[in-house]
């Protein structure tokens, strides 16, 4: 049933399907149901908590590592957490989310498959060298970005762009369009998305016919695909969906905006807020409404409320010329009618929890907001494939332009950025680490 392991592994298998009563030739989900609860907090902490406090200490959680051959085992909660059940915030329709939502029909998200999905976002076996999770570059304290300008890869090698933000990611279709993830869009879904730092030659450098066989063989995951998928057997299918259902269950609806929000009753984001200061209200304006009124010339026009996702790749004029062309590397048609080319265009992930998503953009050239919202008040390049159009007649390099804004209002920006950080989904425990480690 669970193919084959080492043999410290499957004696410890054996020997505790003996103590349950359950035999190991008796029916698959028998066994795997037991299995699954033999990783339980209850369970674990029952055999191995020799001092009864509750919880591992450092020589506990060896002895842990050593009965499991010397793996990182997950401690999976004793009465499961819930992924399923959507939490619609008051002041954004069900009908409204609908719309945004990109979960195919193939893979709806399912309490035991979530499960699953984040055992597998968090176990470094799916690297190459069992050294780096797909976690690792993405901390749920950091709103599931990472804070280095690159990151490292299983082999100590840096990636190229910096790591998005992976919240909301059900949430995508604005504008009725459906772009791609990625910073270039080039993952058409989640489940193709998620598969493809798992075979990166710099990031994971897995194989994914090593990966099924390799994941086969760990004591913990037949029975959790038994639980998702009704088989045991582990599959590239499967691992991709299961992360995909984890990740769409990764929802944050629940910052200082959305509270401000509901309690005005309504949906009108241009309202001033009465929780908000003076500051936080005109950053809103500015944001939401666009410098003088204007929301042609608004963040919102790209960052679309109340998701404050991207509808599309843009051009914001980092660069006159980029060293990295975004969606332009890829063969696709313009993705505007009034540009020539997809050069510079970039798509970045949902603004919510942005105050700690820092640095920033795709190179992760800004280190604070500050310094996001003086590029666009004064720093703006005349690119020929610009999304707001500052001053077309220029091509000199050093000629920037950009909202030309005040202090007060680059600070009232940042103040209302701020706002949309949200304190429980950054502690979340259904979205925290579940394998029990040693200290470091």
């Amino acid at each position: 049933m669970f193919g084959r392991r080492t043999r410290a592994t499957s004696l410890l298998l054996l020997t505790l399907l003996a103590c349950r009563g359950v035999r190991s030739d008796e029916p698959g989900t028998r066994a795997d149901a037991y299995v699954v609860e033999t990783f339980m907090r209850a369970s674990l902490l029952s055999r191995f908590d020799r001092n009864r406090d509750d919880e591992l200490n450092a020589t506990e959680r060896v002895a842990l590592r050593e009965a499991f051959g010397r793996i990182d085992v997950p401690m999976l909660p004793t009465k499961p957490y819930r992924y399923a059940v959507e939490k619609t915030p008051s002041h954004i329709t069900a009908s409204e989310l609908r719309r945004t939502d990109n979960t195919p029909q193939d893979n709806p998200i399912t309490h035991a498959g979530a499960a699953l999905g984040r055992v597998l976002l968090y176990d470094r076996q799916l690297s190459k060298n069992n050294t780096i999770a797909c976690a690792s570059c993405h901390l749920q304290e950091k709103a599931f970005a990472d804070p280095l300008q690159f990151s490292r890869g299983f082999e100590n090698g840096y990636t190229k762009r910096n790591a998005m933000s992976l919240v909301n990611l059900r949430y995508t279709i604005l504008r009725g369009t459906e772009p791609g993830f990625f910073w270039d869009e080039r993952a058409p879904t989640l489940e193709a998305q998620v598969l493809m730092p798992i075979q990166d030659k710099v990031e994971m450098g897995m194989e994914l016919e090593d990966l099924e066989n390799k994941l086969n063989k760990l004591p913990y995951y037949p029975p959790l695909f038994e639980a998702a998928f009704g088989s045991s057997k582990v599959t590239r299918d499967g691992i991709s969906k299961a992360i995909a259902q984890f990740m769409r269950s990764m929802i944050s609806f629940d910052s200082r905006f959305d509270r401000a929000v509901a309690a005005t009753g309504g949906n009108d984001y241009s309202e001033d807020f009465n929780v908000f200061t003076a500051e936080e209200n005109l950053g809103k304006s500015l944001f939401i409404d666009g410098v003088a009124g204007v929301t042609e010339i608004g963040c919102a026009h790209c960052h679309i409320p109340p998701t404050f996702g991207m509808p599309k790749s843009f051009n914001i004029g980092l660069d006159l010329y980029y060293v990295d062309q975004g969606l332009g590397v890829r063969a696709v048609s313009p993705n505007d009618p009034f540009t020539s080319s997809n050069d510079g265009k970039f798509k970045a992930s949902s603004l919510r929890n942005v105050a700690l998503t820092a640095p920033y953009m795709h190179d992760g050239r800004f280190k604070t907001l500050e310094r996001v919202i003086e590029h666009y008040s004064d720093g703006v390049h005349p690119h020929v494939n610009l999304g707001v159009a500052f001053n077309e007649e220029s091509t000199n390099a050093k000629n920037t332009s950009g909202f030309r804004l005040t202090q007060a209002q680059k600070s009232a920006l940042v103040a209302f950025l701020k706002t949309l950080t949200d304190q429980s989904f950054l502690v979340d425990p259904r979205f925290s680490d579940p394998f029990v480690r040693l200290p470091d």
